[in-house]
């Protein structure tokens, strides 16, 4: 039996459809828009009786005067965000988005190399109509994620990267979105498009950022297509405000021999979800999901993965780190799934989490569905607090009590940020993180 969904009332995105309709846009694009919409009144928003949703109320969003977010009358707020912004100072390629419209004031897009695309999709949409054609929504699918389905229906802008076959981008290229909502249960509705050709090589950051503390909600849809030897690595780093809501998809598809490593770096907003899905649609590549929430307050912050091994000799592995204090809350819901043909499979899963309150709580669900009789795959999952020997060991070597929690802590976060190959973006989240744990006194606290 289906479980019983609340509908959303969407005639206030309806009525501003009419302004994206008017817009400059392919003759294709107006179909899967009116399917998105139909799709989401169909499945409507899930519920505590989905099982995907379980651990996750959604009530809260659904409780709110969802309208889409009004276009910014400037860039100030915006750029008193920015001036704070940990990747602000790193060169290279930057689109700005604020509530979801793109700022061309903000962007810095030059010093590329030749051939590689770095836009805003709207107009990405008129001038490679065709390219984005063959990917678009072709691998975040609607068919169980209402919150994909809204996104393809009412998406204003987003980022769109196009590294061509053979090139290589050395510094990072930024999509980063500023929240300066207003109101509450303003609705900001991103979609990219990131597409790495044969033998490419680029890494991408993708930022969440607030400038007020507003119970908005972000609904976010990131699309990846790497074609075959491609290394690509992303990186979503979302830090918004602790009043707002953000869901986010980042669905993927990797060809023969790449190597693609997807980060989520969840430290903001009151509820967040990541629905990350990976198809590893050819042989021999290696695909790392990664990811850190740090939370506190009453946050929740929810991964839910499934990683789709569908050719043979591919390795997958995940790690997940939760460090959750006060009453907040941490979810992980991990699945890799082995077709029959993804024979030598090499599949790794393990979310670890750290509780820091006795009121924190962590639900975690590592799954395997293996159809392949020759792999080798593992999970694991630990739920805990700091271990009292390796404080006793610290403090035996003349450390306080309270630096020895701080680097245990600190330890723990870095196994998942070590992970991240580019040099400047690790070396940015390393010093965010230990800002985190200094600010915060209670996590030195016994």
């Amino acid at each position: 039996m289906t479980p019983t969904r609340t509908k959303l009332d969407l005639e206030p995105f309806l009525k501003n459809s009419e302004r994206l309709d008017s817009a400059l846009q392919p003759s294709w694009l107006a179909p899967l828009r009116r399917a998105g919409v139909a799709r989401f009144a169909e499945l409507g928003m899930p519920t505590l009786r989905d099982e995907d949703w379980r651990f996750t109320n959604l009530a809260p969003i659904a409780k709110l005067p969802l309208q889409p977010a009004a276009e910014p009358s400037d860039d100030a707020a915006a750029r008193a965000v920015l001036a704070k912004y940990i990747f602000g100072r790193l060169p290279g390629a930057r689109l700005v988005f604020v509530n979801g419209q793109y700022s061309s004031t903000l962007s810095s897009v030059r010093g590329l190399p030749a051939g590689v695309r770095v836009s805003n999709l709207t107009a990405a949409l008129v001038a490679d109509s065709e390219l984005i054609k063959k990917q678009f929504s072709q691998h975040a699918l609607t068919d169980d994620n209402a919150f994909a389905a809204l996104n393809q229906a009412f998406f204003t802008d987003g980022g769109f990267v196009h590294v061509p076959a053979g090139v290589s981008v050395a510094e990072p290229i930024q999509l980063v979105f500023v929240a300066t909502a207003r109101q509450k249960g303003e609705t900001i509705q991103p979609r990219n498009l990131i597409l790495a050709g044969a033998n490419s090589q680029a890494t991408i950051i993708e930022s969440y950022l607030s400038a007020n503390n507003t119970a908005y909600f972000t609904n976010a849809v990131t699309e990846i297509a790497a074609a075959d030897n491609a290394a690509l690595e992303h990186v979503k780093f979302q830090d918004e405000a602790a009043t707002a809501f953000h869901l986010a998809t980042i669905a993927g598809e990797l060809g023969r021999t790449s190597n693609v490593n997807v980060h989520s770096f969840a430290l903001g907003a009151k509820l967040s979800r990541n629905n990350i899905r990976t198809k590893l649609a050819g042989e021999g590549l290696e695909c790392i999901l990664n990811g850190l929430y740090l939370t506190r307050g009453e946050q929740l912050a929810d991964h839910h993965m499934v990683v789709e091994h569908a050719q043979p000799h591919c390795a997958s592995h995940e790690y997940f780190n939760g460090i959750l204090d006060d009453k907040s809350k941490g979810v992980f819901h991990g699945r890799i799934l082995v077709r029959e043909i993804a024979q030598k499979t090499d599949a790794k899963q393990t979310n670890k989490n750290l509780l820091l309150s006795d009121d924190a709580t962590a639900d975690t669900k590592p799954q395997l569905e293996i159809y392949a009789d020759d792999v080798k795959c593992t999970h694991g999952a630990t739920i805990g607090q700091l271990n009292e020997e390796s404080i006793f060991y610290l403090r035996a070597r003349g450390i306080g009590a309270d630096n020895a929690r701080r680097m245990l802590i600190h330890a723990f976060a870095g196994e998942i940020i070590a992970r991240v190959k580019h040099a400047a973006v690790r070396d940015k989240l390393d010093r965010l993180v230990w800002d985190r744990l200094e600010a915060n006194p209670h996590l030195a606290k016994k």
